[in-house]
């Protein structure tokens, strides 16, 4: 296999344009023949740019609205011949085709149409077809041929050149390959995901998933591991999506906490009522609404003060002053907001590790879309968690209904159970909460840890008693035994919002009515593992 390769005819075929012309401008002043398709060759003639049309190549004109252009042995013979084979040579000679040595492609936008919800019909006409095809071939052939399949690389492509005299070396070469199939199975991914959600298949045979680098990492969850961070081309707000105004770069589990952090914080519509997320490893140590993003951020913070230290901020109202001047008062990781005011960064300017991100927007709480996890030998695929309940949908079990307040702290704390880790238990007290049990392998261990927290907590703050009392409670699934339910009535809990559907709900209810609690079912339930 050659090391050098020479430049001497490129085929640019691209639908972002963005860099074309410079591009194509300094391959001319190489004396690099250049042969381009419709948009393209008409965006490079009139940069005054010598161009041969495909189709002068081909003998073919372009067809059936441009499906047909470039599916040709003329094009596919001159990406794929093997310059140091004589049969490959010969059949070029007999069959008139010229080497074709460098292919610029980048595809239709069929991601970014689906992203608009265009219907079937357009998504499947920004299906393409030659371009994957020739970046297939010209990737294969990398012996010989350099294709670029991202603007990104229009740069590294003239160094090279300027480098070697005109030539590209293997090891670039190789490097554009890999590139050039990394794209294509992302865009096959995407494709046929579209396709399994337009026709209703929930469970295709395949599944293909794909992504594009963000972030390379300093390392993982540990010093030991390596990382990196990809995207998905979603466009959903959050932290792959935002803007980071200031602070060190974002390790894996930075990353990991403010994705959680803010879809938390998005399950409070911001017309609502402002509100606050504090996450810690995943899970929140303090959530909270207020008549103020202040008080909804010292609310949040009085939940945990010694957990929230180190942790992750996530609001669903623009950043203000008076906020940022609370959130500075400790040490916090990161911010998350969908805009901050010019007064807040000028506070947080003062803070120079710590990481402010805005997202532009929140991310809708019912939004759909796939989750996967690896395990040992494949993957687990499941939709996102985006179930919810409103008062209307809570069944009253128990002799006593829950009074207004109770029912709005119940519909509150069964918003945040949603994001414990499981098995969850959530105290929550005029719209905030006062302790959360998370992860433990029994739920009455969660109810009597969340139950210690709060009376700590209490204590910090000088409170004559725990939060706990008089606050309401949330299982993220079923009490399978009245024990975990009688520990949350000993925490001071008045009411109860769980699943139901344990085989001793009767039981769980009679203990309930029997120390006075009310109790409501959702008749669904939030595990997270």
């Amino acid at each position: 296999m050659t090391d050098l390769a020479p430049l001497n005819r490129a085929l640019l075929s691209v639908s972002d344009k963005t860099g074309l012309v410079d591009l194509a401008k300094a391959l001319a002043a190489r004396g690099v023949e250049l042969l381009s398709t419709g948009g393209s060759a008409k965006t490079l003639r009139e940069a005054g740019l010598t161009v041969k049309d495909v189709s002068e190549v081909t003998g073919f004109p372009e067809m059936m609205d441009g499906r047909v252009k470039t599916l040709h042995p003329k094009v596919h013979g001159g990406l794929l011949a093997l310059r140091d084979n004589d049969a490959h040579v010969a059949a070029m000679d007999q069959h008139g085709i010229g080497a074709i040595d460098l292919l610029v492609v980048n595809l239709y936008p069929f991601e970014e149409t689906v992203a608009k919800g265009a219907d079937y019909e357009t998504c499947i006409e920004n299906i393409d077809i030659g371009g994957p095809a020739m970046i297939r071939a010209a990737a294969k052939n990398h012996a010989f041929v350099s294709v670029v399949t991202d603007v990104e690389d229009y740069d590294a492509l003239l160094a090279e050149l300027e480098t070697h005299g005109g030539q590209t070396t293997l090891g670039f070469r190789q490097h554009l390959a890999q590139n050039a199939y990394a794209r294509t199975a992302a865009y096959d991914a995407a494709v046929s995901t579209w396709m399994a959600g337009a026709i209703g298949d929930q469970t295709p045979r395949r599944r293909a998933f794909a992504g594009a680098l963000a972030q390379t990492l300093r390392y993982g969850e540990n010093p030991h591991q390596k990382a990196s961070f990809y995207t998905d081309g979603s466009n959903r707000p959050g932290v792959a999506t935002a803007v980071q105004h200031q602070g060190k770069e974002l390790s894996y589990n930075n990353i990991n906490d403010t994705d959680a952090a803010f879809e938390l914080v998005s399950e409070f519509l911001p017309e609502n009522g402002p509100a606050c997320a504090i996450i810690k490893h995943a899970n929140p140590c303090g959530v909270a609404q207020g008549t103020t993003l202040k008080e909804a951020y010292t609310k949040a913070f009085d939940c945990d003060r010694t957990s929230a230290f180190g942790g992750i901020v996530a609001l669903n109202q623009p950043l203000d002053a008076a906020t940022a001047e609370e959130i500075v008062q400790i040490f916090t990781e990161v911010v998350i907001a969908p805009q901050a005011s010019d007064e807040a960064r000028a506070i947080f300017a003062a803070k120079k590790n710590l990481r402010l991100l805005i997202t532009g927007g929140m991310a809708d709480p019912r939004g759909g879309g796939l989750t996967y996890r690896q395990v040992s030998g494949g993957f687990l695929v499941q939709d996102k968690d985006t179930g919810h309940v409103d008062a209307a949908d809570l069944k009253v079990v128990t002799k006593r209904a829950p009074s207004e307040q109770e029912f709005t702290d119940l519909l509150f704390a069964w918003k945040v159970a949603k994001h414990v880790k499981s098995n969850a238990i959530v105290y929550v007290k005029g719209g905030a909460t006062v302790g959360v049990g998370a992860g433990q392998m029994s739920r009455v261990d969660s109810a009597n840890i969340a139950a210690i927290k709060a009376t700590r907590m209490g204590e910090a703050l000088g409170l004559p008693e725990s939060p706990a009392k008089g606050s309401v409670v949330a299982s993220d699934a079923f009490f399978p035994f009245a024990d975990g339910l009688m520990e949350a009535a000993a925490a001071g809990a008045t009411a109860v919002i769980q699943p139901g559907g344990s085989m001793r709900d009767d039981e769980v209810i009679k203990a309930a009515d029997e120390a006075g609690l009310a109790m409501v079912l959702t008749g669904m339930r939030h595990f997270r593992h």
